[in-house]
């Protein structure tokens, strides 16, 4: 899943593109590379970022969407990275998206689980607790972090499944509402979010999980995504939501043959 940034302020500049001609030429890139998937966003959740009001979300996302659209065609499933109902049924009612990637797994707007519901859509339930102004001291897990964190999904699963939501991704929200250690912990322990029976989605890129244990800035981390993704593979992930494509089906192609039966 290649990542498309329509804002000022991602915390990793390579991924923003703001101007229709830079939307088009990342979209053409992360598809050559062979991206499985574009996911855009339109409001930073980094903490401090500014905030954004859903008319301007909606804009940017109006404008990334047709851009897209022009430069790739139908070529790929298109996400829209939202935690809000009414953006939500806008991308994908009126503009063209696919998915459905909240990051905030339904807590940020009582109306997502009912919005998804109704546009039949895959969605990409994300774990985190408050806001991204708050979540840095939201990291108490009494039950150990994997296991805390598998609990809240599956109550927010169970809650989908009632009002017949049926295609769910799960992401463990790596870097969101979890220390430098637990996000570690949690990686450690991917293969248990399996028990959830869902598809889980990690997203790791250039996040300061790598960044503050290696010593580098996010502009030096496209190693350190890729180690970690190969990682995330062997440990049962099935899709890998990125920055840098062509190093990421580079990790998948040689988990994949690792995989060969001729290998086992």
């Amino acid at each position: 899943m290649g990542i498309i940034n329509i804002t000022p302020d991602s915390f990793y500049a390579g991924s923003r593109a703001r101007t229709e001609a830079e939307i088009e030429a990342r979209a053409t890139r992360l598809v050559a590379d062979g991206a499985d998937f574009l996911d855009l966003g339109a409001y930073s959740t980094r903490p401090g970022a500014d905030d954004v009001s859903a008319d301007e979300e909606c804009r940017r996302l109006k404008l990334g969407l047709d851009a897209v659209r022009r430069a790739v065609g139908d070529a790929v499933p298109l996400s829209v990275d939202t935690f809000r109902a009414e953006v939500a049924l806008k991308a994908v009612g009126e503009w063209g998206a696919h998915i459905v990637n909240d990051i905030s797994g339904g807590t940020l707007d009582a109306g997502m689980f009912e919005a998804v519901a109704s546009l039949h859509c895959p969605y990409v339930l994300m774990h985190t607790r408050g806001t991204p102004a708050t979540m840095g001291g939201l990291t108490d897990y009494p039950g150990g972090v994997t296991r805390d964190v598998i609990h809240e999904l599956s109550m927010r699963l169970a809650t989908l499944e009632e009002l017949g939501v049926a295609d769910v991704i799960v992401d463990p929200g790596f870097g969101f509402a979890k220390t430098l250690d637990q996000n570690y912990e949690m990686l450690a322990q991917l293969d248990a979010f399996g028990l959830l029976g869902r598809p889980v989605l990690v997203g790791v890129s250039r996040k300061s999980m790598l960044t503050r244990l290696l010593g580098v800035s996010a502009d030096e981390a496209c190693t350190a995504t890729a180690v970690t993704g190969a990682f995330a593979l062997e440990r049962g992930a099935a899709i890998l939501r990125v920055h840098d494509v062509k190093e990421a089906v580079q990790s998948v192609n040689l988990f994949s043959k690792l995989q060969s039966p001729r290998n086992v």
